[in-house]
């Protein structure tokens, strides 16, 4: 009985490993397209915090992403993703100087 409850929780933990990444996969994806229609060059994408509490204080599981981006090369600047499951619910882009 324990090898089969070692073995539930080893698959159980498969799975969120393989769900994190397929989000994280998702996110990256949203992200460069995001970015590249508003003509900024991505610097780096890192994964925030998992969090289970909305601003609002809703309980809603949610992930954040940073990424960095520039407008002209030289700068950089910060924004990010709250992603809620496979579905990005904020994109976040601060104010920026855009080149000529």
């Amino acid at each position: 009985m324990d090898n089969l409850l070692g073995i539930l929780v080893l698959a159980v933990l498969g799975y969120l490993f393989w769900q994190q990444r397929r989000q994280t996969e998702l996110a990256q994806q949203f992200i460069d397209q995001r970015c590249a229609s508003l003509g900024l060059q991505l610097l780096a994408i890192a994964r925030g915090a998992h969090k289970l509490k909305d601003k609002k204080g809703r309980w809603r599981w949610h992930t954040v992403y940073l990424f960095e981006f520039s407008a002209n090369g030289q700068d950089s600047y910060q924004g990010y993703v709250v992603m809620r499951g496979f579905h990005p619910m904020k994109f976040h882009v601060p104010p920026h100087h855009m080149p000529e």
